[in-house]
């Protein structure tokens, strides 16, 4: 646990961090992350707002976190859950369509905002490779123009402006 200084303060323990994140990223619970790593709650918020790096961590760590809460319902949903009274007697499933419904809509609304995105990275990308494409053209084009020279003839070359 976090040892108190002077001012009744706590200092958390030097390597706290990875335990925290490790916690975070298995419960997205922020207090139960803090009681696990033996810091204060009001210390993981502070570095967060003064740590850039610590605050990507946090945030990557909340979407594992969310990721694997996001399967366990997938899970549910899709196999329901046995109703009735205990174990031995359940043998009816109970499906959750509504919630199932909801989960959908936001996911496509979450995979199209994805695809947008990676569309416009490829399309960027298509651009980026069309146009280095045109500079190697005009490279070339520049190198031949060179080699022809001004008046258009080299090596008995005679270039189509000169058939007049």
């Amino acid at each position: 646990m976090p040892k108190a200084n002077q001012d009744n303060t706590s200092v958390p323990a030097k390597d706290w961090r990875p335990a925290f994140l490790e916690k975070l990223s298995q419960s997205s619970n922020v207090a139960l992350s803090a009681r696990a790593a033996g810091v204060d709650v009001s210390t993981v918020y502070r570095v967060r707002r003064t740590e850039a790096a610590f605050a990507r961590q946090w945030f990557d760590a909340l979407c594992d976190g969310y990721d694997a809460m996001e399967m366990d319902l997938l899970h549910r949903l899709r196999a329901g859950e046995l109703d009735g009274g205990d174990a031995k007697t359940r043998k009816k499933r109970r499906f959750d369509n509504a919630n199932a419904l909801r989960l959908l809509a936001a996911h496509r609304q979450s995979v199209g905002k994805a695809r947008a995105l990676r569309d416009q990275k490829d399309e960027e990308a298509t651009l980026a490779s069309i146009n280095a494409k045109l500079d190697r053209m005009r490279e070339r084009m520049r190198a031949a123009d060179e080699l022809l020279g001004s008046d258009g003839e080299q090596n008995g070359n005679i270039s189509p402006s000169d058939h007049g």
